[in-house]
């Protein structure tokens, strides 16, 4: 068996106040462009994945954190044709700031129960029973 690059990812579940999780629509010009993930991104060599997503959550979203108001949720390891992708999922309630798409494609706050009417890479896809399960 050929090994792959292992490729790790932080994102995050915003919950707004109405318990509704934030969606971003991944831009064009990406791997699966159009698709719906939790916000998040690649970390970094010597980032923590707390880190990563204040980062991430900045450059994508416009949108301020801090690592204390990260909580670890579940995690997914998932073979992909081209890399393994170790996907880290946290939970995040407390931000301040309004999500703005500052790299394309939309945003969207979604009911957990309407998570899987949205189409998903399959590693995002992996975690919603989890985000359905803490909310």
């Amino acid at each position: 068996m050929a090994s792959s690059a292992i490729q790790l990812i932080s994102a995050v579940a915003l919950i707004d106040s109405d318990g509704r999780v934030l969606l971003a629509e991944r831009p064009e010009g990406k791997i699966f462009a159009g698709y719906w993930e939790f916000p998040g991104g690649k970390i970094e060599t010597g980032e923590t994945p707390e880190a990563a997503l204040v980062r991430e959550l900045d450059e994508e979203l416009g949108v301020d954190t801090k690592d204390s108001c990260l909580a670890p949720l579940g995690f997914v390891s998932h073979p992909y044709d081209t890399h393994h992708m170790v996907l880290l999922l946290y939970v995040c309630r407390k931000w301040s700031g309004r999500p703005q798409p500052k790299e394309g494609g939309q945003l969207k706050w979604v009911a957990p129960a309407r998570l899987r009417d949205f189409e998903m890479p399959p590693a995002n896809k992996e975690l919603i029973s989890v985000i359905q399960d803490l909310l």
